[in-house]
Formats: C-alpha cells, sequence, structure tokens
C-alpha cells in the first residue's frame, strides 16, 4: 500500500517535470487544472441520474463504445459522464456527442475520489477492460454504487496472480461483476475467489469494429489512389514496422500502399517520407488533386497525415499490416482490418492478444519476424488467388462469430436491475 501511495502522490509530480519538454506530459497536466470547479460547473443541481463511464484512452473507448451507445438509446433518462486518465483518449474524443459530459479523471487519492463521486453522484459505474484505481473503486464499493468492468481481460502473469498482488486482488473485489473476454481470464479469477463476480460476456470490440463497417463512408481520394492497384494498408506503424516494410513498397512500384502512422508528428512524417522513396503526404495529394497540381510519377505511397481515418481506410485494402509488433507493447488492434474481410500480417510481439492467437489459428493472420518473411508472405497472398481468399475469408468470419458481447453487457445491467429504482 506504501508504494502505490507514493506512485499516486510522484506520479502528477512527474508528469510536470516531463512535460517541461513532452506534449502529452503537458496535456495530461493542463487538462487536469481547475478539473473540479469545472466538474461542479457541470453537474450543478443535475436532476438526472449519471452513468459513469470510464477510459484509460483511445483504445478502450473504442472498446466501451457499444456499451455507451446501448446504454444511452436504453436509459435516455440518464446523463453519460465519459472520463479518460491519458491525453490520448481524451484529446482526440473531448467533443464526442455521444456523451453529456466528458473529462479527465482527477488523479487516484482518498480526497479525489471522495470529492469526485459528491459532484458526480454516478447510479452506475463502468470501466473498461482495464486500468484500476484503489481509492476510487474503494469510495465505490463503500457507497454501494453497483461497478462493472467490461471485457476484462487477465493474464497469468499480471500482479493479481502473484504473490506480492495483494492490493491488486483487493481492488477486484469492489466491482459489482467482472465481465470478462474469455474463459481463461474468468479461471484465473476463479482461481484467487472471485468465481460469484465473474461472467464471460466476450470482447465488445468486435461490436465495434463490425458498426464502423457498416457505417462506411467513402473516401473518394484514397479510391481514386488504389483503383486498379493491389493495396496494402498499413495501420498503427511505428519506425521499427515501417524500416521492414518499406523496401516491398520502393521495389514494387505496381503495387499501392497507404501508411498511416501511430504518431503523427511533422519529425515522424518526415522520417516516413524518407524510408518510402515514391511517397507523398495524404494532405499534400488531397491539395494537388483538387488544384489540378499533376501528381508527381511513380507514386505509390501515401503517408497519413491525420487522425481518424484508419477504420476506414482498410476497407480499400487487399491485406492490412498491423503496427506495433517490433516493439514492447505489442501489435495494435488487428480486427479494425480484418472486419473487411482481408488477411492480416503484423510482427513477432502479439502474446498480449488472445485475437491475434486466435486468428493465426485460424488461418486469417500471419506473423513475420522481418522484411524477408514480409516479402514472402505478401508475394503468396497477393499471386496465389486461393490462399488469399481462404485467409481473407477466415479473418472475416473469425470477427463475425465473435458478435455479441454488447447484448451480454446490456442484458446483465438490465437483469441485474442496476439501473431500475
Amino acid at each position: 500500500m506504501l508504494i502505490y501511495r507514493l506512485f499516486v502522490w510522484l506520479y502528477p509530480l512527474i508528469a510536470r517535470i516531463i512535460g517541461l519538454g513532452n506534449a502529452k506530459a503537458r496535456l495530461w497536466v493542463s487538462g487536469r487544472k481547475k478539473l473540479f470547479e469545472r466538474l461542479s460547473s457541470a453537474f450543478y443541481k443535475n436532476p438526472h441520474p449519471v452513468i459513469w463511464i470510464h477510459c484509460s484512452s483511445l483504445g478502450e473507448f473504442e472498446q466501451g463504445l457499444p456499451v455507451l451507445e446501448g446504454m444511452k438509446r436504453s436509459y435516455p433518462d440518464h446523463k453519460i459522464l465519459l472520463t479518460f486518465f491519458s491525453p490520448s483518449g481524451y484529446e482526440i474524443r473531448k467533443n464526442y456527442q455521444g456523451a453529456d459530459h466528458i473529462f479527465y479523471l482527477p488523479m487516484d487519492s482518498p480526497r479525489n475520489a471522495d470529492r469526485f463521486l459528491d459532484i458526480v453522484q454516478p447510479s452506475l459505474v463502468v470501466f473498461i477492460k482495464y486500468e484500476f484505481w484503489y481509492y476510487y473503486l474503494k469510495e465505490i464499493r463503500d457507497r454501494e454504487i453497483p461497478l462493472l468492468l467490461v471485457s476484462g481481460i487477465f493474464r497469468e502473469d499480471q500482479p493479481f496472480f502473484k504473490w506480492y498482488g495483494y492490493l491488486h486482488r483487493k481492488m477486484l473485489t469492489a466491482f459489482t461483476c467482472l465481465l470478462v473476454q474469455n474463459a481463461a481470464s474468468a479461471r484465473l479469477l476463479n482461481s484467487i475467489g472471485l468465481k460469484e463476480k465473474v461472467v464471460i460476456s466476450g470482447d465488445t470490440r468486435f461490436d465495434r469494429v463490425i458498426t464502423i463497417k457498416n457505417r462506411f463512408e467513402p473516401i473518394p481520394l484514397i479510391e481514386q489512389f488504389c483503383e486498379g492497384h493491389a493495396t496494402i494498408v498499413a495501420g498503427s506503424t511505428w519506425t521499427e514496422d515501417d524500416e521492414e516494410l518499406d523496401h516491398f513498397a520502393n521495389t514494387h512500384p505496381e503495387t499501392r500502399w497507404i501508411i498511416a502512422p501511430h504518431a503523427i508528428e511533422a519529425e515522424r512524417l518526415e522520417e516516413c517520407l524518407r524510408l518510402y522513396k515514391h511517397s507523398m503526404l495524404y494532405s499534400a495529394y488531397r491539395h494537388a488533386v483538387e488544384n489540378g497540381i499533376p501528381i508527381p510519377e511513380r507514386i505509390n505511397v501515401l503517408i497519413i497525415d491525420n487522425m481518424g481515418m484508419l477504420s476506414r481506410l482498410y476497407h480499400y485494402a487487399m491485406i492490412g499490416y498491423i503496427g506495433g509488433g517490433f516493439g514492447d507493447d505489442g501489435i495494435h488492434n488487428i480486427l479494425e482490418a480484418a472486419v473487411y474481410r482481408i488477411p492480416v500480417i503484423f510482427g513477432p510481439v502479439y502474446d498480449k492478444y488472445a485475437e491475434a492467437e486466435e486468428m493465426i489459428d485460424e488461418g486469417g493472420a500471419f506473423v513475420i519476424e522481418d522484411a524477408l518473411e514480409l516479402e514472402e508472405q505478401l508475394q503468396q497472398l497477393l499471386q496465389q488467388k486461393e490462399l488469399y481468399q481462404k485467409a481473407a475469408a477466415a479473418a472475416g468470419d473469425y470477427v463475425q462469430a465473435k458478435a455479441g458481447a454488447t447484448e451480454k453487457v446490456l442484458g446483465f445491467i438490465q437483469e441485474k436491475r442496476l439501473l431500475t429504482s
């Protein structure tokens, strides 16, 4: 407990120091200035019951969005409060119209948890996937507010299942129910005495990507760029990914490539332009097309320099490459691509993601260790029609078969009458 107290005390101080040279850390600090004053103003004399949904970052927001939208439809008299811990979620989704209030979560502490709950007075609290804050969870439990973990995922190497994980296990006991993605997570939680709190509901990300696909809106410039060419979309790439991809893109001008870097700072975009010899930024391509300026010859790579397009870009792909697999944290979301019934390829760090392992087993995903393996895999998929069709179908069928988690979560809330007075 002492270590945790020290952590939550030091975190804001470290963020301020790092913020002197790091934009993301500065946003974390500045976004919490006068936070309680803004919360008090937003909830002053609020006559409506409140559902509080917390997401760590953007990925968890996307994962929880089907549940948020479902609760908005099912409980229209309730107000939705959406909180984020990370700037990468808040800054991108702070203007999302589906929630009534969107704020950063104040740093965990006994005083902050008490003040926050006094102001918000939630009728139901939902945490998406993970992020466990002891004082918030304790105060929610002490006030007997229903608390759900949605799309939780657990692994044996986490502190909950270690001899030193007493505090982590104690946090889990605060939840009314732990709605988890799979049987493996349920077994782990059962092993530490939480069987009565566990329900296997599945992963709401599958519902989210299916909804995005069904709501697809064309991007005419991308369609024009890709027309008549085999196209590979590489999403959320890091430097290590682009260094594996660039040789094939540079030496196969007959293909079209769309590269969506994980970060779009100027330095990173310049790096992509250097690696991909026949590339241009999407903004420059758009400017040229809209103003009748000729596109340079041999351009076969577009570097996406905006946020929010990636989930639609996979619609134009024959193959999807998912970035992150050459870094410590592992791959990004493979479902965004697979839902369009295309094979996906990624690097070797994917062990934290059950969907990656399962899709490999189904034949819809492929792992590569280096540029040579990447080029071999691309050639096989591009040239062997039967192999390609089988892999594409496996990827799409896998996503469709996993749909339905949102209905289970909403059904649980209704069955247990958690929002019925």
